[in-house]
């Protein structure tokens, strides 16, 4: 019973005590919950689709939002793990057990490739660097046409499982994990990682932080490489899932997505693409069902884009956050923005400027 009363005071205090993390347990509980509710094949299609792109959009934003280093070519790698896997599938006959994680471990090796280039770019030419990588990959699948399946792909992959549900909460639970530990690594205020802080040193001035005793160099591979692997494994995923590899893994308005949902949901947060997608990705789907839908649906997605960069620059997450949350200026604590003293040191969370006569 004290071990109860232990667990509820924590929960008390960490979670529900934050507005941020009680949002963040009502969706995983939805998410997880969402089969027993409905088992529609289109909702759970949408959801586990939107689950695999939220990987790849938060993968997206630890390496171009946490480092600042803009890769316009983010497909390569979800490209790259999603051919693997399909590859090693067909004609090696392996299990979705084996090639996900070594598509995610490829996707690495290229990572390292396309982080090397990084040690000497920065900004615009570091993103027409990376936007180039996808198109030579293509060229290349498509010279090899019998192995590769050229234009029309690889068709034929095994299933995740034998059931949609199955397939549902194994993708559910691999995006979980792989959010968290996301979150985890670049989270600055962590006092077990501090990779966090070293990235964020690296995104906001290279050279003071080259100066600082950081290896620059060692960190920006570190993050190339992290964000192949899980952009990889949403890779993976996806081609277990959809059972085909083509060559629209590795398109230019693939890894522009990636880009949008980040900063529709809010940059440098991991929280945020997974948002973004969330958001953006089902209602795309929803307005596809219709007729005016599927015409208008990129239009209402530009505007709802330009109204969010308008009033919400920094993103929906933050803006949200923003509303909800006050910092105790004190202790630094996040409270709910109806209490008026801090929960930690009872300090005045709204001071009222007094009027100028």
């Amino acid at each position: 019973m004290s071990f109860m009363y232990l667990w509820y005071g924590w929960i008390k205090q960490e979670i529900f005590a934050i507005p941020g993390r009680v949002i963040a347990m009502v969706f995983f509980i939805g998410l997880f919950s969402a089969p027993l509710v409905t088992q529609n094949p289109f909702y759970l299609r949408v959801i586990i689709l939107a689950t695999i792109f939220a990987i790849f959009a938060a993968s997206w934003d630890l390496l171009s939002g946490f480092t600042g280093q803009l890769n316009l070519g983010h497909a390569l790698f979800f490209g790259v793990a999603a051919y693997t896997a399909g590859l090693m599938n067909v004609h090696l006959n392996y299990s979705p057990w084996l090639t996900i994680p070594c598509g995610a471990i490829v996707a690495v090796m290229v990572g390292l490739i396309v982080g090397i280039p990084a040690l000497r770019l920065r900004g615009f030419y570091l993103g027409l660097v990376t936007l180039t990588f996808p198109l030579i990959l293509l060229g290349v699948f498509f010279a090899f046409p019998q192995f590769t399946g050229g234009e029309l792909g690889i068709s034929g992959i095994a299933r995740l499982s034998s059931s949609r549900i199955t397939d549902y909460y194994i993708v559910a639970t691999v995006f979980t994990l792989s959010v968290i530990i996301m979150w985890k690594v670049t989270d600055a205020k962590s006092k077990i990682l501090r990779i966090g802080i070293l990235l964020h040193a690296i995104r906001e001035d290279e050279i003071a932080a080259r100066a600082s005793g950081i290896n620059t160099t060692g960190q920006k591979l570190m993050a190339f490489a992290m964000s192949g692997f899980f952009a990889g494994i949403a890779g993976g995923l996806y081609v277990h899932y959809m059972r085909i590899a083509a060559p629209s893994t590795l398109e230019l308005f693939f890894s522009f997505q990636a880009i949008l949902w980040t900063i529709f949901g809010g940059i440098t947060t991991i929280y945020g693409p997974v948002a973004g997608v969330f958001i953006l990705f089902p209602l795309l789907e929803i307005l596809s069902l219709t007729h005016w839908g599927e015409q208008l649906r990129f239009i209402i997605f530009a505007m709802i884009l330009i109204a969010t960069l308008m009033f919400m620059p920094e993103g929906i997450t933050v803006w949200v956050l923003d509303k909800l949350e006050v910092k105790c200026p004190r202790c630094k604590l996040i409270n709910w923005f109806t209490r008026k003293k801090c929960r930690a040191c009872r300090a005045p969370l709204h001071i009222e400027k007094e009027p100028i006569l």
